[in-house]
């Protein structure tokens, strides 16, 4: 029975990692989870590729989402692509909102970058499927550029639409 299986697996060879999906902008209501192929997530934000683990100079924030008054769950994993070993520079570890800033590059991650990572569709006007009411908060302030927010410095960001 062995020798079989081996046989049948040199004929076969190994399986590589299949082709990443395409990066989406989702513009459908929560939940939102986070996206399987986040390479292609990150080649769309435009940020660098890091080696998963890149851990230098960290920063550690935490990120709210309201739609219509209800909390959305930020999930574990954006901006992480588990498959092929790679980060974001913006990523959550778990799920609930600390997100992390990592690596080279974290110091000028933004806001759109990381929805952008999450798959969710995020601009002054729109979060989602939810267009008008869109408001960013970033440690009690209001923030007049949502979009180009740079995350280094700041400890909560609340997100608001609806």
């Amino acid at each position: 029975m062995i020798p079989l299986l081996l046989a049948a697996f040199l004929l076969v060879g190994c399986v590589g990692r299949p082709d990443p999906a395409p990066a989406e902008s989702r513009t459908s209501q929560p939940p939102w989870d986070a996206p399987r192929d986040a390479i292609s997530y990150i080649e769309a934000a435009g940020v660098a590729q890091l080696s998963l683990g890149d851990d230098a100079d960290p920063w550690i924030l935490d990120i709210d989402v309201i739609v219509a008054g209800q909390p959305v769950e930020v999930p574990a994993y954006i901006g992480i692509d588990r498959l092929r070993a790679v980060q974001a520079p913006v990523h959550t570890h778990e799920p609930g909102g600390e997100v992390w800033l990592e690596g080279e590059g974290n110091d000028t991650s933004t806001l759109g970058e990381f929805f952008t990572l999450w798959g969710v569709r995020f601009d002054a006007d729109c979060l989602g499927a939810v267009c008008g009411g869109v408001t960013v908060t970033a440690d009690g302030h209001p923030v007049d550029d949502p979009v180009g927010l740079r995350l280094r410095g700041v400890e909560r960001v609340e997100v608001s639409a609806g």
